[in-house]
């Protein structure tokens, strides 16, 4: 089994689809100061003061797993326009279907062609695949947070305003020439 990738996934809590019980299971996450530090860093945001997700985890039929749940977060940021330091709450709601690899692949190429009578009707995307048997809800609630994020965040009342002048009648792309003809008409 080779050693998790922490750089690309600093937050990380792996659930093993085939230990998850008929009746499902609930888990609640909170990041480590650390698994935030880097979480940032990944990001490139200035900090993640805060990152929670509380999920519910069920099996459905054909190995398929629902994932549904809410991933709250707090985070630092520089204000595009004052360049001031700004914190962000986020929350989002989490529905998503995990199958088998090729079962995944299968109704992905399914629904990509418009034949999707074979996906069952809760799948309106292709589900996410489980990789080697394993869900992981620390790269989940990481990837919400971050698709979550305003790439453009801006301080409250903060409005960009670009320097507008009047355009110089004289500066124009045929002032010379037009200088030129007057000189022309003056001789």
């Amino acid at each position: 089994m080779s050693r998790p990738d922490t750089e690309r996934d600093p937050w990380r809590a792996p659930v093993i689809v085939a230990q998850i019980p008929d009746g499902g299971l609930h888990r609640e996450l909170e990041a480590s100061v650390a698994e935030r530090q880097a979480m940032a860093e990944v990001a490139g945001l200035r900090e993640i003061l805060s990152a929670h997700a509380s999920f519910d985890v069920v099996p459905k039929s054909g190995g398929r797993v629902q994932v549904t749940g809410l991933v709250r977060g707090r985070i630092g940021q520089t204000c595009v326009v004052t360049l001031d330091p700004i914190e962000s709450e986020i929350e989002e709601e989490v529905d998503l279907m995990f199958a088998p690899e090729a079962e995944a692949r299968r109704l992905a190429d399914l629904i990509e062609e418009g034949q999707d009578d074979e996906a069952p009707p809760e799948v309106a995307d292709p589900p996410e695949p489980i990789t080697g048997g394993i869900i992981d809800l620390g790269r989940l609630a990481t990837d919400v947070l971050f698709l979550a994020i305003d790439p453009y965040p801006r301080k409250e009342g903060a409005v960009f305003e670009a320097e507008v002048t009047a355009p110089d009648p004289e500066d124009h792309p045929f002032a010379v020439l037009k200088a030129l003809q007057d000189k022309k008409k003056g001789q």
